[in-house]
């Protein structure tokens, strides 16, 4: 698809303008929670001196492993050599930056003191992965912009298989990063798994494929452009395939914990005895998260139902909240195994579970931050050309 196939939106809708004063009032809702949060202390939140990473952390962290896997169908495109994903390869890009910078922004926003982050980005501890990940997470914006740039400026486009392979090995290793952070948790039985990394992979690209496969559909219908049956099958096929990954490691996840007698306690916790906990995964994770969406993808009574397919990807979003929420709140609120094979008892509430509940404004800036990466991505159609004037079956090819 050459250049001047793409298109500007206008942006001068009754219902563009809707949504962008909708998503600019749900960005204030966020900075005034962090404001909020800031003013009085973290005391009027859910958190405490055992969870530490409350509901801010669980948007974030889902947010930065989202951005990595909307990278996807500019991979496919450059790096694979699959010319009928080029025409979604743009916005691909600019989601993933958006995701990112939506995230990020949730993270900075909950430190209580931003300016800390000042000696977060001047100060760096190489053995702890947080400081590895703040090269990894300004790297690849900065890479996605260079990516973005050679899409669209066809006297550097020759450059865009290399650009992209690099972007590709980079958020391969932002989410190794990202799952890395639990995974060398060793204090943490339910973290303290290798697995975390390619499992995050995994997760990474089903929710980032769900959330751009809801853009595309959202902003061909409200652009009226067509949408071809061919484009939506590719995409849904492959976030099957996507769900079935992230299904299959998380099976390895608890069986590899089941092997080991050290994390039997904290398997029947989330598995069985979790109450929230395993609620948020058998029915979150599980059934809404993958039971759900493979049926509504693979079912030849759903196979053409862009109702259904659009519903699969919003149960992979949902699923995939509370797949975060399991792991991120979940492996804080199991006690702590301080001392291995012995009985503790203190004053400390040892072996007690922790209590964990959400506030309106730890919930307030995470809606935020979703709010702001939408909002970046709607005036980034507005002002760049980022879609293909017609995702017709005729235009887009076979491959």
């Amino acid at each position: 698809m050459s250049r001047e196939k793409f298109k500007r939106i206008e942006g001068r809708s009754p219902a563009f303008l809707a949504l962008i004063a909708g998503l600019g009032i749900l960005v204030l809702l966020g900075l005034g929670s962090a404001w909020t949060m800031e003013h009085h202390g973290h005391v009027i939140t859910g958190m405490n001196n055992r969870i530490v990473w409350g509901m801010p952390h669980v948007f974030a962290v889902f947010l930065i492993v989202a951005a990595s896997g909307a990278l996807n169908v500019a991979s496919i495109s450059s790096v694979f050599g699959r010319t009928a994903y080029k025409p979604l390869a743009r916005l691909s890009v600019v989601l993933a930056i958006a995701l990112l910078m939506g995230g990020l922004s949730v993270l900075v926003l909950d430190l209580g003191r931003p300016d800390r982050l000042i000696v977060a980005m001047t100060t760096y501890n190489f053995r702890s992965i947080f400081a590895w990940n703040i090269y990894l997470y300004v790297g690849f914006i900065g890479i996605a912009g260079v990516y973005l740039w050679v899409m669209m400026d066809r006297t550097v486009a020759r450059f865009s298989k290399p650009v992209g392979l690099i972007a590709f090995v980079w958020r391969l290793a932002l989410t190794t990063g990202t799952g890395s952070i639990f995974g060398f948790l060793v204090a943490r039985q339910s973290y303290d798994a290798a697995v975390m990394a390619p499992l995050f992979i995994a997760m990474s690209f089903a929710f980032g494929l769900a959330i751009f496969l809801l853009v595309v559909m959202v902003s061909s219908g409200g652009t009226g452009r067509e949408l071809g049956d061919a484009t939506v099958r590719r995409l849904k096929n492959l976030l099957g395939i996507f769900i079935g990954a992230v299904l299959y490691f998380t099976v390895v996840q608890h069986l590899t914990n089941l092997y080991a007698a050290e994390h039997h306690a904290v398997e029947r916790f989330i598995l069985l005895d979790g109450g929230i906990f395993t609620t948020m995964f058998w029915v979150g994770q599980v059934l809404i998260g993958a039971v759900v969406p493979l049926v509504l993808i693979y079912a030849p009574v759903f196979a053409t139902n862009r109702q259904a397919i659009a519903l699969a990807a919003v149960s992979v979003v949902v699923g995939g909240l509370a797949q975060v929420y399991v792991i991120i709140i979940g492996g804080q609120a199991f006690p702590l195994v301080l001392f291995p094979g012995k009985i503790v008892s203190s004053s400390a509430a040892d072996g007690v579970v922790a209590a964990y509940n959400p506030s309106l404004p730890e919930i307030g800036l995470g809606i935020g931050g979703v709010a702001l990466a939408l909002a970046i991505v709607a005036m980034a159609v507005k002002i760049f050309a980022l879609l293909p004037k017609t995702l017709a079956d005729a235009e887009t090819g076979p491959t």
